[in-house]
């Protein structure tokens, strides 16, 4: 039994980990949803996503998440018409990043609510290896 709550702490704390990991990348691409680039035609900052990947933990048997890549999206960047911004070309447009702050926030609250499991998680196992310890006391 304390086996399978050691492998369940093991478990959510990678979720924890990769989540908060998440976490930071969506927080990055958030601050840099309108960072554009710093010469005439050049490309503004593009966004990042995040890769998972499910690892086999060989001392407890269990499946553990981690994070498999970040990579960047290939998605277009939009353009909008600001001749004096020092990123415009020569007809005035300045490419936008590709970042949708509405996606990015969705991204963040599922990114949270699955931190929040995890740590619920990892508190119920370690309440329950509390339990088996005071039985194993009283018996």
């Amino acid at each position: 039994m304390i086996d399978a709550l050691s492998a369940a702490q093991k478990i959510s704390g990678s979720g924890l980990q990769a989540q908060s990991n998440r976490m930071r990348i969506v927080s990055e691409n958030l601050a840099n949803a309108q960072s554009t680039g710093r010469t005439p035609g050049a490309d503004p900052y593009r966004r990042k996503t995040v890769t998972f990947e499910s690892e086999l933990d060989r001392a407890s048997g269990a499946s553990l998440v981690n994070i498999k890549s970040v990579g960047v999206d290939r998605a277009p960047f939009s353009v909008r018409h600001e001749p004096g911004n020092p990123a415009a070309d020569a007809n005035g447009y300045v490419k936008i990043p590709n970042v949708n702050p509405l996606l990015e926030m969705a991204d963040m609250r599922e990114a949270n609510r699955s931190y929040t499991a995890n740590v619920q998680a990892i508190t119920q196992a370690r309440s329950m290896n509390a339990m088996n310890i005071d039985m194993l006391r009283n018996s």
